[in-house]
């Protein structure tokens, strides 16, 4: 597995920012590469990405739902290999630092030697600054989910 993290501010209070990210359908507005996701249960999601002309589906369970403090997820089933954990830190009232920490297992040579020179790296990089643009330009979240898991 190759690790990845990345960290951005955004200027949006702690729930603002963790009440967007539980909202799963809408990543493909700010992340590239996801085509979109269908959420199945509580804790199930079904991803549908296409990267570098490469399209794939895959199943993805939410293990860890926090409030305002984490979310987390591992791949079942399937050839993808992932897991990741987004953490949510208050810096004041109405700025938040989201951490968004990725494990996966690149799949051929394509990925893999994306892979060594940092393309997985720059793609969270990049979509984490569109999450920022996404959900400062609204202001608020399309909605939220307070549950925990």
């Amino acid at each position: 597995m190759s690790p990845v993290t990345e960290s951005i501010e955004v200027d949006v209070p702690v729930a603002t920012a963790y009440d967007q990210w539980t909202q799963f359908e809408s990543f493909p507005q700010f992340m590239d590469g996801v085509q979109s996701i269908e959420l199945r249960t509580d804790t199930m999601t079904h991803w549908v990405t296409k990267i570098a002309g490469v399209e794939r589906e895959f199943d993805a369970e939410i293990t860890g739902l926090v409030p305002d403090e984490q979310v987390a997820w591992v791949t079942v089933g399937g050839k993808v290999e992932q897991s990741g954990l987004v953490t949510f830190r208050p810096i004041d009232p109405g700025r938040t630092e989201v951490t968004l920490m990725m494990d996966f297992d690149p799949e051929g040579m394509a990925e893999s030697i994306g892979d060594k020179f940092g393309f997985f790296d720059r793609q969270l990089k990049g979509d984490l600054k569109r999450f920022k643009h996404f959900i400062e330009e609204r202001g608020t979240a399309t909605g939220s989910w307070r549950g925990s898991v």
